[in-house]
């Protein structure tokens, strides 16, 4: 048995093994509508001999319903297996048998079907194919990916949410299955800001082939032998330049891992990354992307920049780790465009993962009942404000996630914390300390509050104190995990 790809369309696309093997085989099979017309043999129609048995694989249905007791899923998964022993029996009997498919036979083709069914039971070889995506980029004059850049091929009869995640969260894209689909992918384009950059190819290398601006398409006029293509940033620069506006993002506790795919677009679509060296390092380096990196001390002096850029026509990133609504910059950018000069640049604030959630999901659920999130830098406000609100959040038997505890100039504030929270928690009360979460250097210890010790803390580290019902159970791998329930007793 031979799967063998036929490429796009046109026959002068096949492979020479491709005509080769039609050539010497005595089935050709091919699978087809109930209309009967079938794309595939038409562009295997110069090879075809009055000699070959052909075998017409008809669905029985394709995208209606059906009256069949296991519904659509079960109707398909009856005829491949009909399908595959009207094959076997040609094989069977000795003889060579082609599947035809369109593109290529691996890459969303019926004919994998068959193969899952026969292969295992009777020689197999696949011929491969020029795919639709690759006829699509050539049709339309230009490069799908460069560099390091990522192409996510996506179905488009996924739900509109997550079309318009992955748009989000990738480079370049196609999007294949169309026809009935166009609406919700353009719709995902749009809410992912891939619209103006997407470009519409049906029926490539084809008759009727047509392509252009996909958001000029009307979604009526589209089958399904059409798909959707974001091409490569680098080598297609943006069609328009866009207002200059500030996004504050959140990278989350560390790498890639931990940024959603709305930060991911944002980072991939600033023409300038401003933020903490640290932080902006985290990013992946893009071509043509210009990099500020400064110190963590200069806050104020950042936003400034980022939205001198922004009113200058820049799209500019200002890079902050975790959420940047916790103890990081969004404050900063928001004071700073409260100012008459920047009144009219636009800016976003997007979510990240805070240090917080992303300590307590290693350790357990710490943070399952109320909580408060307090910093212990007493840098920006005094350390009695600090000392009361400790002391205040301790008594009202919240669980406490207590950020910037430590530094190198900052050693005593983790000791003093300690004495506060103990005059309103017992010693035994858990306390995870969570290090470099996400990061090379990644820990997650259990201790207790009375044996907290300051020296194991540091900038790096995050607390998170217990409340008087916050549990510590040690699973049957010797495990420790910290939780809070959620129902308080009466």
């Amino acid at each position: 048995m031979y799967g063998v790809g036929l490429g796009p369309g046109d026959p002068e696309l096949m492979t020479l093994s491709a005509a080769r093997v039609i050539a010497e085989a005595d089935v050709i099979a091919y699978h087809c509508a109930r209309h009967g017309r079938s794309i595939a043999r038409s562009i295997a129609a110069p090879h075809l001999r009055p000699e070959h048995i052909e075998e017409r694989l008809m669905y029985p249905v394709t995208v209606e319903t059906t009256d069949h007791p296991g519904g659509y899923r079960g109707a398909l998964d009856d005829f491949y297996e009909q399908a595959a022993a009207r094959l076997a029996a040609h094989l069977d009997a000795g003889r060579t048998v082609a599947v035809l498919a369109e593109g290529d036979p691996f890459f969303y083709g019926s004919y994998q079907h068959m193969h899952k069914r026969l292969a295992h039971r009777y020689p197999t070889e696949v011929i491969p194919g020029v795919t639709s995506i690759s006829a699509a980029a050539a049709r339309l004059g230009t490069p799908l990916c460069e560099a390091e850049e990522v192409l996510t091929v996506i179905p488009g009869t996924l739900p509109e949410e997550e079309l318009t995640a992955r748009l989000a969260a990738t480079d370049s894209a196609v999007v294949m299955k169309l026809g009935r689909t166009f609406p919700a992918v353009r719709r995902a384009m749009e809410s992912s800001g891939r619209l103006a950059e997407a470009r519409y190819v049906e029926r490539a290398t084809m008759s009727g082939e047509r392509t252009g601006r996909l958001a000029d398409i009307d979604p009526e006029s589209v089958p399904y032998f059409s798909v959707a293509v974001v091409p490569s940033r680098i080598a297609n620069p943006r069609p328009e330049p866009g207002k200059g506006e500030v996004v504050v993002v959140g990278t989350g506790p560390a790498g890639p891992l931990w940024l959603t795919p709305e930060t991911k677009r944002a980072l991939a679509d600033a023409d300038e990354l401003v933020g903490y060296t640290t932080y902006v390092d985290r990013v992946p380096q893009r071509p043509g992307q210009i990099r500020h990196g400064s110190d963590n001390k200069v806050e104020s002096e950042r936003a400034e920049f980022a939205l001198d850029l922004a009113r200058r026509g820049r799209r500019v990133a200002v890079v902050s780790g975790g959420d940047p609504g916790v103890f990081a910059m969004a404050t900063a950018v928001l004071e700073v465009a409260s100012q008459d000069a920047y009144k009219d640049v636009p800016v976003r604030v997007l979510p990240g993962v805070t240090a917080a959630n992303a300590a307590a999901a290693k350790a357990g659920a710490p943070l399952g009942h109320d909580y408060a999130v307090l910093s212990l830098s007493d840098r920006l406000k005094p350390w009695e404000v600090i000392a009361e609100r400790l002391a205040a959040a301790a008594a009202a038997d919240l669980v406490l996630a207590l950020y910037n505890p430590g530094s190198r100039s900052r050693t005593w504030q983790v000791g003093k914390a300690r004495e506060v929270l103990l005059g309103h928690r017992a010693p035994d009360t858990p306390v995870v300390l969570g290090r470099d979460i996400g990061g090379p250097e990644e820990s997650v210890r259990i201790v207790r509050l009375g044996e907290l010790d300051p020296a194991q803390v540091d900038m790096r580290t995050i607390l998170l104190i217990g409340s008087s019902q916050t549990q510590v159970v040690r699973r049957g791998d010797g495990h420790e995990i910290v939780w809070t329930p959620r129902r308080y007793p009466e």
